[in-house]
């Protein structure tokens, strides 16, 4: 719990823990910041800016996350019943699983 008030994840947090998520996706298939930017259609600068600050589109993110097959983990986040405490787990696993 990182939160202002100890009411859980920031924004911010939550922004940076997915792009290190993502770093390490992107590392595990293998792809440098520029074969993943080619591949995505996602800009190199739009790349390296998520990875160091977690800031990016939306549209973005989905281009990155289906070119790392991992758009299904946005159903969690996106089902009508979710807890938030399991959805930030989906972007802070360390496992490969989530």
């Amino acid at each position: 719990m990182d939160g202002k008030y100890g009411l859980g994840p920031t924004p911010g947090s939550v922004m940076r823990a997915l792009a290190d998520r993502h770093k390490q996706l992107r590392k595990d298939k293998g792809y440098s910041q520029a074969e993943m930017a080619k591949r995505s259609g996602v800009s190199l600068g739009s790349l390296k800016r998520f990875e160091q600050s977690g800031q990016i589109s939306l549209i973005n993110l989905i281009r990155l996350m289906n070119l790392l097959g991992r758009l299904d983990d946005f159903r969690t986040v996106m089902e009508r019943k979710f807890d938030p405490k399991e959805a930030a787990k989906l972007f802070t696993s360390s496992t490969g699983e989530g």
